[in-house]
């Protein structure tokens, strides 16, 4: 089955610019297209200091430009805790974000706070998703360009990092460490043979923590399973897992990857919706389909120390049981098991990803992304005494915590699946 995930589709209405530097804005944005420099973010070491009131200052619209929305960023939670930056925000407006001077075009920009502190910051400058083919001429040479100029803002030679499936290391790249801060310049291994899928770079303060602090590490480990629980949250009869962090899909049919980059940064394994993309074979335009994801997940899941398991797959208008060896349809899997699986599953603290058509059913609050169609979505949490199943989109901020009753929910499922840390 197919999943045809969008976002966003065109940049809000505007009014009448009130000065000089405000109608030169309205007037790029009329014509479908912003230029922004991101080399404030990669002032080392000034840039460690950056908080989320930084942030916005830093990335304002023009005094008296009455965009409804900063076309240059948008916080991907309502708590400020991370932003992110598009090339391509709408489809009909384009920001060209560049870097070093406007020497290095980029794709997006993902910014991380902690406790409000600058955790690190995530520069994508190539992605198939976003960016479509590109010659491994101009692959080598944005790739060569970002490791000279990260090499002399940090003052020091990289070390080489070699791909490593069995140590769950899925790129190929450099790391730079210094007294300064970190740098990781990454791509799929197969980029220099011609085949590039994503070209990141990620920097860090010294004493990041998290999903950062993970991707300078010679080798990723999930959480503990025994550690998860105190995840769950009680309160006013919800039942729900904190921390989950938000990822903004985009204008793509990234629902997928991009649920599972959520999941796996949850567990503390770097991760990001374009590497996971390349595994799963996802298709920007066309979206993913689940039974192919669950197929690529469960190949590469041991190498995360994750067990990827699917407790239900849509079948001739019902959820069925899944025989996962043959791939064979088993029993109906009612919606007694259903609500069953949640409880179990978010009382562990482990989210489960949900699959189901969308526009069917009423949800809270409504939705206002997409109106129709297959998706991806994440539940973490439940409700008995309302009868509610608790779920997140990928959406950013506004989408971190939705409601739908189990009856609805239920009925529109296409699949039910989890993916959980094997290490006790």
């Amino acid at each position: 089955m197919a999943f045809l995930c969008y976002g966003l589709l065109a940049w809000p209405c505007i009014a009448t610019a009130e000065n000089t530097e405000a109608a030169d804005f309205q007037s790029q944005v009329e014509a479908g297209k912003l230029s922004r420099s991101a080399d404030k973010l990669v002032e080392i070491p000034a840039v460690w200091s950056l908080k989320p009131d930084d942030l916005d200052a830093a990335y304002a619209m023009p005094e008296g430009a009455q965009m409804k929305k900063n076309p240059y960023f948008n916080w991907m939670t309502q708590s400020r805790d991370r932003a992110v930056f598009m090339r391509r925000p709408y489809t009909n407006l384009m920001v060209d974000l560049t870097l070093f001077e406007g020497a290095l075009p980029v794709e997006e920009v993902v910014v991380d706070f902690l406790d409000g502190k600058l955790n690190g910051i995530t520069f994508s400058f190539y992605n198939r998703g976003d960016s479509g083919e590109i010659s491994r001429e101009e692959f080598e040479k944005r790739m060569k360009l970002c490791g000279q100029k990260i090499g002399a803002l940090l003052d020091i030679r990289p070390n080489s990092k070699k791909a490593n499936p069995t140590q769950g290391l899925l790129a190929d790249g450099w790391i730079w460490v210094s007294q300064k801060g970190m740098a990781t310049l990454e791509h799929n291994p197969e980029a220099l043979q011609g085949k590039p899928e994503f070209l990141r770079l990620k920097i860090a303060p010294r004493d990041a923590k998290g999903v950062f602090a993970a991707a300078f590490q010679s080798r990723p480990s999930a959480v503990k399973v025994s550690e998860l629980p105190k995840n769950v949250v009680r309160e006013n009869g919800d039942v729900f897992i904190k921390g989950i962090p938000m990822v903004d899909q985009g204008p793509k049919g990234y629902c997928v990857v991009a649920t599972a980059q959520r999941l796996l940064e949850y567990y503390g394994i770097p991760a990001d919706q374009h590497q996971l993309a390349q595994v799963a074979g996802s298709d920007a335009e066309k979206g993913t389909n689940s039974l192919a994801m669950s197929e690529a997940l469960g190949k590469i899941d041991y190498r995360f120390k994750t067990r990827f398991k699917i407790h239900a797959m849509g079948h001739e208008n019902r959820l069925v049981q899944v025989d996962e060896r043959k791939m064979t349809v088993g029993r109906d899997f009612p919606q007694s098991q259903f609500e069953k699986t949640i409880r179990s599953s978010i009382d562990n603290g482990v989210p489960l990803l949900w699959a189901l058509v969308l526009g069917q059913y009423p949800e809270d609050p409504p939705i206002a992304m997409q109106q129709g169609g297959g998706h991806m979505r994440m539940i973490i949490g439940y409700n008995d005494a309302a009868k509610q199943l608790i779920f997140t989109d990928s959406w950013g901020a506004g989408h971190e915590m939705k409601r739908m009753t189990m009856e609805h929910a239920y009925q529109a499922s296409q699949g039910l699946f989890t993916m959980t840390p094997t290490v006790r």
